[in-house]
């Protein structure tokens, strides 16, 4: 399948908000980031495109393709015929007109599928009253064909086999107009791509919103039309009262002007229509109404996601309310007859076939859900141990519940990451190793400190120390000093005095010199002594300062 929901990474901020509005279960993947963000893409086979990821991201990090370049491109080639659905006129109540005079202007033919929509009712009704149908829920609404074709295969046999209304006007120009040109058609739904992909009818979905981009990029001025006034040359037929089928319950009250005793049920909104169309599967056949009609849509698809519409709801519903009192003008002025049937079905009896405007669908084979073993090592990694943790149901992830979320991990959609629960879990573990390590530190620090005040008094007793060996070395020197001068002095009277005997005088001079040479060496001993003091002092007071610096540090670490 072609990727029509696109994402723009750098713009993802990971807040999970498709996740959480998104009615498709396996068409997101979650993954984090080598730098710890987390992204969310999309995966296209399993995407419904109801385009609700789009309209609900506030980063536009969601997109959508559609073909209004190509088609555009195409026109400069060839004559294409241009199909505009009912919404355009609440959408752009003012310049609709503009925009398909524009179009005509290119050499454009110029068609209405609100004729198509009238067909679609009476093929409805014609299979409904001849039993060719049982009980159906409608189908007009592309997102939702892909759902059941996805997630919900088994409701295939209650999928209308009724073409939608934009087909059902295709098919009637090619069919019965015997047209051959490419379509294009002017849509507010980005689905409706998937449609014209499976059918292979039309060529170009060509949204409101990229087409409105492409006058605003292109100064392309559309000028304005009367915004009461719903009459247009179309190029066929325009339709009647087909032209509500954008609102919600569009195509129960067009049935019930036909027939107002067939049981219909109506459903809307991403939040509420396919919760119910699981429940839909889960009922027996007989309590299921002859209709379901169903859009994804909360307001129908005049507010579709790619409507780009600047228009409030009650806006909306005022153009429709009128669009609806102009349609039924119109097909009252085309004649009725008995019991209030209209010319226009009559003609449909005459002219068309059932057959023709039937189609079928593409099932997939549905993604089996993981049993409660395989569950377990996915809670685990989780951290969810306990029934309460797998029942927090928190939401955060995207998700309706923990359950869910395990089972988009086990399928590789997600990442245990993304639980908020799970990424506490671990933060909490980060903070108790943290703490502990703190206060491993503080008690390291605190016995540092206590070993470096000793250091720091062991180092003032080696300074008092060296300072009173100073001062000893000092006056051994001095006192030394004055023991060799008197010595010298013996020396020299002995060697002078003529009456001392000669023999004893060698004998003292002999020990004399010695003792003057041995006061000599110590006096140079004493000498070296005092220079290696001043090293040391020196040595002591670098110790010292680094003691200091250390304490310091160590003082901060403890304030930190």
């Amino acid at each position: 399948m072609n990727e029509i929901i696109i994402v723009k990474p750098d713009k993802c901020v990971g807040c999970n908000s498709c996740v959480r509005n998104c009615p498709a279960p396996e068409a997101n993947i979650t993954k984090m980031l080598e730098d710890g963000r987390f992204i969310t893409t999309v995966n296209p086979e399993r995407c419904i495109t109801c385009g609700e990821c789009v309209r609900n991201c506030s980063h536009g990090a969601r997109d959508y393709i559609d073909d209004t370049e190509a088609c555009i491109s195409r026109i400069r080639e060839e004559k294409l015929i241009i199909m505009a659905t009912p919404a355009i006129k609440s959408v752009f109540p003012t310049k609709w007109k503009g925009i398909l005079d524009w179009f005509r202007k290119q050499g454009c033919l110029i068609y209405d599928v609100s004729f198509g929509a009238d067909i679609c009712t009476w093929a409805h009704l014609r299979a409904i009253q001849q039993k060719k149908v049982g009980n159906v829920i409608t189908q007009p609404c592309a997102a939702i064909v892909k759902y059941v074709e996805i997630y919900q295969p088994k409701l295939l046999t209650n999928l209308s086999p009724i073409h939608s209304p934009i087909s059902c006007g295709v098919t009637y120009i090619k069919k019965y107009l015997r047209k051959k040109n490419p379509i294009a058609v002017l849509s507010p739904c980005i689905a409706k791509k998937t449609e014209f992909m499976e059918t292979g009818l039309v060529e170009y979905n060509v949204t409101f919103q990229k087409l409105e981009e492409y006058f605003e990029r292109n100064g392309i001025n559309i000028p304005n039309n009367p915004a009461d006034d719903f009459e247009y040359k179309f190029d066929d037929q325009q339709g009647q009262v087909g032209a509500i089928y954008p609102r919600p319950g569009g195509l129960r009250d067009n049935i019930w002007l036909h027939d107002p005793d067939i049981n219909i049920s109506t459903s809307e909104g991403v939040h509420k229509v396919y919760p119910e169309l699981d429940m839909y599967a889960s009922m027996p056949e007989h309590k299921h109404p002859e209709v379901f009609d169903v859009l994804s849509c909360e307001f129908g698809c005049n507010v579709g996601p790619a409507s780009g519409t600047k228009q409030s709801l009650f806006d909306v519903m005022a153009t429709m309310r009128e669009v609806e009192k102009e349609a039924k003008r119109r097909r009252k002025g085309a004649g009725l007859l008995g019991r209030g049937e209209d010319k226009l079905f009559k003609t449909f009896d005459d002219e068309l076939k059932l057959a023709d405007f039937l189609r079928n669908y593409r099932p997939t084979q549905p993604s089996p859900i993981p049993t409660d073993k395989q569950l377990e090592p996915v809670f685990e990694s989780m951290g969810k141990h306990t029934d309460a943790d797998r029942h927090f149901d928190c939401h955060a992830c995207g998700y309706k519940s923990c359950r869910d979320m395990a089972i988009a991990i086990y399928r590789g959609l997600n990442t245990p990451d993304n639980c908020v629960v799970h990424a506490k879990t671990v933060l909490t573990a980060r903070h108790s190793a943290l703490t502990a390590q703190h206060e491993r530190l503080s008690e390291i620090t605190y016995e540092c400190l206590e070993l470096s005040d000793k250091l720091k008094a062991d180092i003032g007793k080696i300074t008092d120390n060296m300072n009173t060996i100073g001062e000893s070395t000092t006056a051994t020197s001095e006192r030394a000093s004055v023991v060799h001068n008197l010595l010298s002095n013996i020396v020299v009277f002995c060697n002078d005095n003529p009456t001392m005997d000669q023999e004893t005088v060698s004998q003292l001079t002999s020990i004399l010199e010695t003792t003057i040479s041995a006061f000599s060496a110590l006096d140079d001993n004493v000498n070296t002594t005092n220079e290696s003091s001043s090293l040391i002092h020196d040595s002591i007071g670098e110790i010292t300062r680094l003691v200091d610096e250390i304490n310091n540090t160590l003082h901060k670490t403890e304030e930190k």
